[in-house]
């Protein structure tokens, strides 16, 4: 997984991972990737199909691949996990009535044989919403605290103001060293 890339990588000038970047339709992916790429985030449309984004980022060049989140694109997910070095899943905190339904796919996603110990960064989105459920809640909800085959985080954020998002990347930034090591 992650080892053997940034084994095979290492003593290039960047390094590059490949990650994916999925959730339910409406959950701030898109706006999540335009805020890592320092782009305008005002307006966004939902994505139809993949949104793919070169961000540099502690010294590293990530290839995020941002997928639609839509029930009709969902099966497709699957497709994109080849090679995946880690996975970043972003949930809508304030959307309590679709928790189990993420839950499931989260679920589903971490069983996927492509992803086999690729590190996991859960974004809680939203928590600028006074609706939003805290992340402790969330990452108890979807029993993170099982997953024993991968290092997991989940972070509060607000894609909209940048909020917890540098935290989430320095997560990601500490996982390469961690492995490198």
């Amino acid at each position: 997984g992650l080892l053997s890339i940034i084994q095979r990588l290492k003593g290039s000038p960047e390094q590059e991972l490949r990650i994916v970047l999925l959730g339910l339709d409406n959950a701030g992916k898109t706006t999540l990737l335009k805020r890592l790429a320092s782009e305008e985030v005002s307006t966004i449309m939902p994505t139809q199909g993949f949104n793919i984004k070169s961000v540099h980022s502690h010294g590293f060049k990530l290839n995020v691949w941002d997928i639609g989140g839509q029930r009709s694109i969902r099966p497709y997910w699957r497709k994109y996990l080849g090679s995946t070095d880690l996975l970043i899943y972003v949930i809508d905190s304030a959307d309590q009535k679709r928790f189990e339904e993420t839950g499931q796919e989260l679920a589903e996603l971490t069983e996927e044989e492509a992803l086999t110990g690729v590190p996991l960064l859960v974004f809680a989105n939203k928590q600028d919403l006074v609706t939003a459920a805290p992340a402790a809640e969330i990452a108890e909800g979807l029993s993170l605290h099982n997953y024993r085959d991968r290092a997991w985080q989940i972070q509060a954020c607000s894609a909209l103001s940048g909020e917890g998002v540098q935290d989430g990347m320095n997560w990601i930034s500490s996982q390469i060293m961690n492995r490198k090591k």
